[in-house]
């Protein structure tokens, strides 16, 4: 039988225990090791720390442990946090009592006129086809189409050799006949002197005078055919019947033309003056009517399709005589000089009519009416520099001009720009809006360019 000391010498299992039992002591080692090393990296940082700030553990502290709350009013500095908080009232009123600059402008009194908007049409006040009153060979045209023309001008001609010679064949029928005219007069003194004589009957000196007389129709008779002829000729010249404007040719020269063609040689249209046809309603006929029948003068205008350019201005010079039922307006028509030919025949313009007049009301620049919760308000500056919000009544607009039946009075600044962060009691700064444009019109002009003198330029070597 084996000793027990060889036994355990043999033995592997007897061999690994002291290693076995050894691992536990190393783990512990490590975590010591590691809990010591976290250790000396908190107290470094806690030690880089500044002195006067507190730590998340500091905040959790007793009051004993010789910290001070914000509450208690301690010296920690307030955070970004709470210095990006809300204002404080003390700055709620500093930005209360700030002072805004704004552009103003002193409600004045005018007289506003009163005006009526419609669609209207321009209309020649004549307008004519020219025809040809008699039969014959086109020779020449003598206008260019949209030509302006004037009364009597020749437009065409027509042949006129035809009407020549019947207005000669007249004439010599006329020469005859007054010659027989002329030898039954002497025969008629003649049976007058025989009849005195008694050597010739009364019956012969009655037959004579009824001849003379019925040469003296024959005369009369020729006398207008001559006149025919010359009128049939003289209608071989074709002349404008009034000023206007030519249209297109309709007939070229050579053609044979007719009384009775119904198509023409060319219209023409008077253009200067020239009308504009409009409609109103009913509700605005009383004033017009009351100016109307008293004589007095209604401006209107005729504007473009954008209403912002007056092409023409002219008078009210016609009412149609009944209201149209389906509409419920009245026609008018306003004439115009259109000395530069800016209106033509069927185009379409919007009329502006001055019905009446508003004197002496009161006017504010239309930039300074506001509409808000209020209703319709404008700011007026205080004589303390300050601004009331004034609500106001709105009465006729004339261009950029509105006239307030109350709320401002003449003479009281109304501000027209910077009225974005305005309240009611605000401070502010006024500018005149002349002083404004001004100012900005300064800062707009470019700059001067330096002159040539002040760059001297360099010879060449």
């Amino acid at each position: 039988m084996p000793e027990p000391s060889d036994a355990r010498a043999t033995d592997p299992s007897s061999r690994d225990a002291p290693a076995r039992r050894a691992w536990p002591s190393v783990v512990v080692v490590l975590v010591l090791l590691v809990a010591a090393a976290f250790g000396w990296w908190w107290w470094q940082h806690r030690a880089a720390a500044p002195a006067g700030a507190s730590s998340p553990g500091a905040g959790a502290s007793s009051p004993g442990a010789g910290t001070s709350s914000p509450a208690a009013g301690g010296g920690a500095p307030a955070s970004s946090a709470a210095r990006r908080g809300p204002p404080t009232g003390a700055q709620r009123g500093s930005e209360a009592t700030r002072v805004l600059p704004v552009t103003v402008v002193a409600a004045t009194r005018a007289d506003v006129p009163i005006v009526r908007d419609a669609l209207g049409t321009v209309t020649s006040l004549r307008t004519v086809v020219v025809r040809a009153q008699v039969d014959g060979q086109l020779l020449r045209v003598t206008f260019r189409e949209g030509q302006l023309v004037k009364a009597g001008e020749l437009l065409a001609e027509i042949d006129p050799r035809p009407f020549e010679v019947q207005l000669a064949q007249a004439q010599g029928q006329l020469a005859r006949d007054r010659a027989l005219l002329e030898n039954a007069k002497v025969d008629l003194e003649r049976y007058r002197t025989l009849v005195k004589q008694d050597a010739a009957s009364a019956q012969q000196l009655d037959t004579q005078a009824a001849l003379v007389r019925q040469y003296e129709g024959t005369l009369k008779t020729d006398q207008a055919q001559v006149d025919n002829a010359r009128l049939q000729l003289g209608y071989t010249r074709i002349t404008a019947p009034f000023a206007g404007r030519a249209g297109l040719r309709l007939v070229d020269p050579g053609n044979l033309v007719r009384a009775g063609d119904t198509t023409g040689l060319v219209t023409i249209t008077q253009i200067q003056p020239i009308g504009v046809v409009f409609s109103l309603p009913e509700k605005d006929l009383a004033t017009v009517l009351r100016r109307y029948r008293a004589g007095q003068s209604m401006t209107a205008q005729a504007l473009d399709r954008d209403q912002r350019a007056v092409l023409a201005t002219g008078r009210l010079t016609t009412l149609d005589n009944q209201i149209d039922t389906t509409t419920g307006t009245l026609k008018m028509k306003a004439e115009f000089a259109n000395t530069d030919g800016v209106l033509f025949p069927n185009q379409f313009v919007n009329v502006r009519l001055e019905i009446d007049t508003l004197e002496n009301a009161v006017v504010v620049p239309s930039a300074a009416i506001q509409r808000g919760s209020p209703g319709t308000y404008v700011y007026v500056v205080r004589s303390d520099n300050t601004v009331a919000l004034r609500k106001v009544t709105l009465g006729p607009v004339d261009g950029e001009r509105t006239v307030v039946g109350d709320g401002v009075a003449a003479g009281e600044r109304v501000v027209v720009d910077g009225v974005d962060n305005l309240r009611d009691g605000a401070r502010v700064e006024p500018i005149a809006k002349a002083a404004a444009e001004r100012a900005a019109t300064q800062a707009a002009a470019p700059r001067r360019r330096p002159s040539n003198a002040a760059f001297p330029r360099q010879q060449p070597h």
